[in-house]
């Protein structure tokens, strides 16, 4: 998939020294940050969505004790 997208002058100037100074693509940094990146992205917007949910009573919560209860923890 070809996507594009427009970086700030400033970025794209430490981006290609980067890429100059390492032998590196840019290409191949971009696809680092976005593969890493990515996956925080993930965990805040999939955690504040349940934060959410909790908050207004939509998503149902478990005590710690009531867990250990049901896992046979508390004997």
């Amino acid at each position: 998939m070809t996507t594009s997208i427009r970086l700030a002058p400033c970025v794209e100037k430490r981006l290609d020294f980067l890429a100059e100074k390492t032998g590196r693509t840019k290409s191949f940094y971009l696809r680092e940050v976005i593969e890493q990146g990515l996956e925080d992205i993930e965990d805040y917007y999939l955690a504040a969505d349940v934060l959410e949910r909790v908050r207004s009573g939509r998503e149902k919560t478990y005590s710690s004790s009531d867990v250990r209860k049901d896992l046979g923890l508390d004997d």
